[in-house]
């Protein structure tokens, strides 16, 4: 069998790794861009998070996008000149906002999200190059009822295999040592065992290495152009200089690219693009050497990531010794595919740092590096993973914020799917048939 994995991102990469597991031979992976993990896995919050993959349309998301529409201080942000590319997907993703589907929608991806920590144990080598860090993630609270609803959610979760432990102040502090200058500000947090922090593009740059030492074709700079079929079978795809790869079997995970492929066949994904931020402070000069500031920042930089929910920002710490990097993410822009990177977002997002660790974002080594990706959403909050009505094509796309969490099991999934392997955790949930493509 001859597999297409289109995207080469932590998605599409992982559908690859998985493939070769699978015993397929004869795989190949395009991507426009210049190497791998060069698109929305570039430059995220660092955060493989089962503790928190619940789908950006919780209850009340309607009233919330209008109180805040147009203020660039809100965590999720919907600009008037994308409304009409998201008026029709945008009612379906009203609706799944309803209580009942959320839980559901939420539960699902979180059983997705236990199972990837799984998936990745079986693909990972050496953690140290992915900065891979395994200590669990602690989320704050800075008023009772908050976090008395996380604790309740919590509790849901636990069902799901998630493991929590709720910490009161002094607790708190004495995990997380760095968020002492704050702790007046704080009622308490929780402490998440099972997530993991990590560098996805490093981790994308390794998983290469590993497909290419095992004879996997990795085609870069290669922009696919549409996918090509025959009646209603897909047969491989067109490059921008004509060329065409045949294949009997696609894998489209190329992110919110995938809509405007699979619109060559016809068919039309309920996904769009939420765009994501990110800055990412050195706490270290480049050459290792330490002044007097960055020195005071590097004795108190934290161990542990820390979500904070009334901010809507998530702080990950990465890596150790002279090259301590700390990575800040938060807020989503529909803003259509505008990739550009507004300086009062970014302005928004450090300031929103500062609020968490006021003294180290003060005494970082130099001015954050600010980043931008486009996250594929679905309509749902579930990626769309498995057969299409097209025979040879899958998709593996719509991930939203969940493609660093639950990359692995998707490339697993998918990988069953196409080889006829029996799938461990529930096909149907994410299947690309729900929305009858």
């Amino acid at each position: 069998m001859k597999v297409l994995v289109i995207g080469a991102g932590i998605v599409g990469l992982c559908s690859a790794r998985f493939l070769l597991e699978s015993g397929v031979r004869d795989v190949t992976v395009v991507d426009r861009a210049s190497g791998a993990g060069m698109g929305t896995s570039y430059a995220n919050g660092a955060l493989m998070h089962p503790s928190s993959v619940e789908p950006w349309n919780s209850p009340g998301i309607l009233s919330y996008l209008l109180r805040h529409l147009g203020r660039e201080d809100a965590s999720v942000l919907l600009r008037l000149h994308a409304l009409p590319g998201l008026i029709t997907w945008g009612v379906r993703f009203i609706r799944e906002s309803a209580p009942e589907r959320f839980r559901e929608n939420a539960l699902a991806n979180t059983r997705l999200a236990m199972h990837s920590r799984g998936c990745m144990d079986r693909i990972r080598r050496d953690d140290a190059s992915f900065d891979r860090s395994a200590g669990g993630s602690i989320m704050v609270f800075r008023d009772r009822p908050s976090m008395q609803a996380a604790i309740e959610w919590g509790e849901v979760l636990l069902g799901a295999g998630v493991t929590q432990k709720v910490l009161e102040v002094d607790a708190l502090i004495a995990l997380e040592p760095a968020l002492q200058p704050i702790a007046q500000r704080l009622r308490g947090g929780i402490h998440t065992l099972d997530d993991v922090t990590g560098d996805c593009h490093r981790f994308c740059v390794d998983l290469v290495a590993q497909l290419q030492a095992a004879g996997v074709t990795l085609r870069f700079g290669e922009t696919v152009t549409e996918l090509a079929s025959s009646s209603s079978k897909v047969q491989g795809v067109r490059l921008a200089n004509g060329e065409v790869l045949t294949a009997d079997a696609v894998v489209l995970s190329a992110g919110w690219q995938s809509v405007k492929l699979a619109a060559s066949l016809g068919l039309r994904l309920p996904v769009r693009p939420a765009k994501g931020y990110s800055l990412t402070y050195d706490l270290a000069d480049e050459a290792g050497e330490e002044r007097s500031g960055t020195r005071r920042s590097m004795m108190n930089a934290p161990r542990l990531p820390v979500v904070d929910r009334s901010l809507h920002v998530a702080i990950t710490p990465l890596g150790n010794g002279g090259s301590r990097r700390l990575r800040v993410a938060g807020t989503a822009e529909f803003c259509g595919d505008d990739l550009r990177i507004q300086p009062q977002r970014a302005a928004n997002l450090g300031g929103l740092a500062a609020q968490v660790y006021p003294e180290l974002v003060q005494t970082a080594a130099s001015s954050p590096t600010a980043w931008a990706g486009l996250r594929p959403m679905s309509v749902d909050g579930k990626p769309l993973i498995g057969p299409t009505r097209m025979k040879g094509l899958y998709l593996n796309t719509g991930h939203g914020h969940l493609g660093w969490t639950v990359g692995a099991a998707s490339g697993e999934l998918v990988s069953c799917h196409i080889t006829g392997k029996p799938c461990i955790v529930d096909a149907t949930d994410f299947a690309p048939a729900r929305f009858s493509l």
